[in-house]
């Protein structure tokens, strides 16, 4: 038997380390438990090829919460946001959209499209800005319970629908709509380009299964506008040195607060005690007994990979095998020994330093859909790519560059074949695309990673390759996230709590539940010392 802690945190990705971070200022003595050689889960920088440092999974950040940034404060600890400028979009026809975060300028860029369309996106940008304002405390609040008489599980309703009858009828009607309508169909009622109304309808698949004319991913789309830098919505960025640089900021944070981490040390199972979690075995068949057991891996891996059988309500159990997850998207990461030249606007330039988007039309991202539903890759694929090594040398050898392609769709479950079999194939088909627009592609790789659903699932933890740890659809956010009844991070087992993406308000490398399970963890002590 190791020594007791106060609480263990399963799993060292950005919210479990956010987690632990909090309960270890809040004088709790906590360790974390890592199954990988490197912390961060997702949100890692790792040198695949001698000299390259990929951000692996994940690959931009603007959804870290302030408050985390403030209260951690991790710009000592070595976290800085590079500013994305922008998202460049070729078109087959030879022409390019291209939007910067300088707002003339995309007005003007928009209106070589359409009069129409450069009118539209100041209104929309503003609907948009004022739908953030009234979501934005949201994501900093526990779910509150509608099933509860309690003061304050009514209080917080309470403040939702003062909330809401406060603004005024037409953003009350956007509300409803961003709520319920698919993204391309929101996009269709300000905007005639199709290009325009593709690329920003990309925000809305991101990460589902679900298409851009799909009802449901209008929402998708607000919960990526929700990203904020300095306080500006929308904004987007690199952190230096890859995103492995904020875990690590994180971890640093925790460490100062007395927080101890082991790597390479997965769990195989959550000791109970009397129906309350009691410590962790380790694989190796070390057991460490603490008094909380707080999860950031995902409810199947938590319920019913670590709990052994009996533990848990057969109702409950029944809830997490329907919470689905739904894996739709891989990473292809290249070493490049030099920069794509795009057909549409050839050479370097500010256009590659900002993310470029494979998403020509709305049919063309609805085509990549439809092969999806039926169990085949996509044969064009919506690609989003960066190139932060033009923002951040640091992450490449001088003349040299790294780029990172995230793809959708590929589904978890493919109709023919495995993915072992087929891993090469969809790298290849991704390649493919991009030569299309940039025909040099092929002759300046120096080396590839493709990984696909089942790499994320087997190498980072991910069911089914969800990389929000469960879809992002309207029946499984807020007070339904991860299950009915069991959205305030507690579970029907004493002293077991969830931590992860897979709680409210859900994935990206926001550390917004970490911070609110710990809270509530914190709450939950308090009381029991009474």
């Amino acid at each position: 038997m190791s020594s007791r802690y106060d609480v263990i945190v399963i799993g060292g990705g950005h919210n479990g380390l956010v987690n632990a971070a909090y309960l270890a200022r809040a004088r709790k003595k906590v360790l974390v438990l890592e199954r990988r050689h490197v912390l961060g889960g997702a949100a890692v920088t790792e040198e695949i090829f001698p000299g390259f440092k990929f951000s692996v999974c994940s690959y931009v950040v603007s959804l870290l919460r302030p408050e985390i940034i403030r209260e951690l404060d991790l710009p000592r600890h070595g976290f800085e946001i590079l500013p994305l400028d922008g998202t460049f979009t070729p078109m087959p026809d030879g022409n390019y959209l291209w939007r910067v975060n300088d707002h003339a300028k995309t007005r003007r860029e928009i209106l070589r499209h359409s009069r129409l369309d450069a009118e539209a996106y100041e209104e929309f940008g503003r609907a948009m800005l004022e739908m953030c304002k009234f979501v934005k405390p949201v994501l900093g609040m526990t779910p509150p319970d509608p099933t509860s008489l309690s003061f304050r599980e009514l209080s917080k309703l309470l403040f939702l629908g003062r909330r809401f009858r406060s603004l005024p009828s037409r953003e009350k009607y956007n509300q409803v709509q961003l709520l319920t309508m698919s993204a391309a169909d929101f996009l269709g009622q300000w905007f005639e380009t199709d290009v325009l109304k593709a690329t920003m309808a990309a925000s809305g698949i991101i990460g589902t299964f679900l298409g851009v004319r799909s009802p449901g991913t209008a929402y998708v789309l607000l919960h990526h506008y929700m990203g904020e830098i300095d306080g500006a919505f929308r904004s987007w960025g690199f952190s230096r040195g890859g995103t492995g640089t904020i875990s690590n900021a994180i971890a640093e944070a925790g460490r100062e607060a007395g927080v101890e981490f082991r790597t390479k040390s997965p769990v195989s199972k959550i000791l109970m005690k009397d129906g309350r979690a009691a410590g962790v075995v380790l694989q190796n068949g070390d057991e460490i007994p603490c008094d909380v057991v707080s999860s950031s891996v995902d409810p199947n891996l938590t319920f019913l990979k670590l709990i052994e059988p009996g533990q848990l309500p057969d109702e409950f159990l029944e809830e997490v095998r329907r919470y689905r997850f739904r894996g739709s998207s891989g990473k292809v990461n290249l070493a490049l020994d030099a920069l794509p030249d795009f057909k549409c606007l050839p050479g370097p330039g500010a256009h590659l330093r900002g993310a470029v988007s494979i998403s020509p039309s709305v049919d063309y991202m609805e085509r990549a859909y439809d092969e999806a539903k039926y169990g085949e890759f996509s044969s064009r694929p919506y690609i989003d790519i960066v190139i932060p090594s033009l923002t951040d040398p640091s992450v490449a050898p001088p003349g040299k560059h790294v780029l990172s392609c995230f793809v959708q769709y590929a589904p978890y479950k493919l109709k023919q074949g495995t993915w072992d079999e087929k891993r090469e194939l969809f790298g290849d088909t991704v390649i493919d695309t991009l030569a299309e627009h940039a025909p040099n592609i092929k002759s300046i790789i120096l080396g590839r990673q493709v990984l696909t659903p089942l790499d994320l699932e087997r190498e980072f933890g991910l069911t089914e390759g969800n990389i929000f740890q469960g879809e992002l659809s309207l029946e499984q956010l807020f007070f339904l996230r991860p299950v009915p009844g069991w959205a305030q991070y507690r579970t029907p087992l004493k002293n077991l709590y969830l931590c992860g993406s897979s709680t409210h308000p859900g994935g990206g490398i926001m550390g917004a539940p970490g911070r609110l399970a710990a809270l509530e963890i914190l709450k939950d002590w308090k009381r029991r010392a009474v």
